[in-house]
């Protein structure tokens, strides 16, 4: 089991890779009453074009396929294991995003029991005809409730505006036309390529001891059989700059309109080593608080002219697949806002708010917020797997921001800030013409 410390937060992290493949990472927490599970796989809603396991052909599966599984694995012949979970004293809770899967277990006692609970449901899929036909109802459903809600409608509107021939464009759900096409077949294709161990990360924090917790994981994981571990392939259609939907607009039964701006940012022109793609990132971030923050002379700027309200929002992802900043809001004029958006970031370079003083204040407040959050054992369970850049963890991360220099923040923003990678996207209220 190796051993890493972080000294600059106290914190000491044991991690393996057992021999099926699994990575396990152990954070004890001494003092902490709940200890928390996190098994997750790198397997999101982007992942729907693949060659199997063991084939030599790729397959298209329909969207939302990842979400629906992960709703299927919890039902088992003998029944619901959110039951099983609070019999045992846990609470249980399960999560997808675009290129995540993760199950997620709390408790206080019988610890052991819970984490092999977690383990054995994950890696034990049942799936059948009948109970998929029924979650379709159910995920329709859900699917439904985010069509009445118009954040979600101006956000997935901008993702489709930015990435029209790629899967981003297509909700984490799915529609209701794709999920109706899956097939217990299907999860199970999916399952057995996906949700191998050496495409797996397993984390506990809480009050452990590592030694005894990495037994029981192996003496758990040792009494299983997988298939041998082989590279997952994925497809993706080749992004670039020359099919972005410019702009796009939908009336919906709203009050004010909404804005928002969307900055495509291409993979092929980020770092390709783990530590200055983290820098970036948050190089890219401290950029946009500089600009945009609710401190920042722009901000205050645009809320007195009444330009941008308390609505005004930004924010930048970048994940395996994808990096893209969106900056929105609510306004009686959102072409307005837009443009004023899109002039404070195309001066970026000169902007006065960007300079080494409000860089060096921005950054102790990063750090601040960061080392408020890891008094939460929920937050760096949600945030581990979410955060890992390849050997790095959500514990580097206070040396990075540390890094990171007024060079690198400019640097950042010349590789994202093009004027030819802005979309825009609006929702009008109905009534309007």
């Amino acid at each position: 089991m190796h051993k890493i410390t972080y000294d600059q937060i106290n914190e000491t992290l044991y991690t393996e890779v057992l021999p099926n493949g699994l990575t396990v990472y152990l954070l004890p927490k001494a003092g902490y009453h709940k200890t928390y599970g996190l098994f997750s796989t790198n397997y999101g809603s982007l992942d729907n074009r693949f060659v199997p396991l063991g084939e030599s052909e790729p397959v298209t599966v329909p969207d939302g396929i990842a979400h629906f599984l992960e709703h299927k694995l919890f039902e088992k012949e003998a029944g619901d294991v959110f039951q099983v979970f609070g019999k045992q004293g846990a609470s249980a809770n399960a999560f997808t995003s675009f290129t995540k899967t993760s199950y997620l277990f709390s408790a206080t006692d019988q610890i052991r029991l819970n984490l092999e609970t977690l383990l054995d449901f994950v890696q034990e899929p049942y799936f059948t005809k009948e109970s998929v036909e029924k979650e379709k109802g159910i995920i329709g459903q859900e699917i439904g409730m985010y069509q009445d809600d118009p954040y979600f409608l101006q956000f997935s509107g901008l993702l489709a505006q930015m990435y029209p021939n790629h899967p981003l464009a297509v909700d984490i759900l799915g529609t209701v036309e794709t999920i109706d096409k899956i097939t217990p077949e299907d999860l199970y294709l999916c399952y057995r390529t996906f949700y191998q161990p050496s495409n797996m990360k397993l984390l506990v924090v809480g009050n452990i001891d590592p030694e005894e917790t990495m037994d029981w994981i192996k003496a758990n994981q040792t009494g299983k059989e997988f298939p041998e571990a082989t590279p997952i392939r994925r497809e993706f259609p080749e992004e670039s700059l020359a099919n972005l939907q410019r702009t796009g607009s939908r009336k919906l039964p709203l009050s004010r309109s909404k804005g928002a701006l969307g900055i495509k940012g291409l993979m092929g022109d980020l770092p390709k080593d783990s530590r200055e793609l983290l820098r970036f990132r948050y190089s890219i971030n401290l950029l946009l608080a500089l600009l945009f923050g609710n401190t920042s002379g722009n901000y205050l700027r645009l809320y007195d002219e009444g330009v941008i309200d308390d609505s005004f929002g930004f924010e930048y992802d970048l994940d395996r697949e994808f990096s893209f900043a969106a900056f929105f809001g609510d306004s009686d004029a959102p072409e307005v806002m837009i443009e004023a958006v899109q002039q404070i970031l195309l001066h970026f370079a000169t902007d006065p708010e960007v300079n080494e003083a409000n860089l060096a204040l921005l950054k102790k407040k990063m750090l601040g917020k960061y080392f408020q959050s890891l008094n939460s054992l929920e937050y760096i369970a949600n945030q581990f797997t979410q955060s890992l850049f390849e050997e790095l963890t959500v514990f580097d991360v206070p040396e990075v921001i540390a890094s990171v220099t007024l060079a690198d923040v400019l640097a950042a923003g010349k590789v994202l800030i093009n004027q030819d990678a802005f979309v825009t996207y609006y929702l009008y209220p109905e009534e309007e013409n």
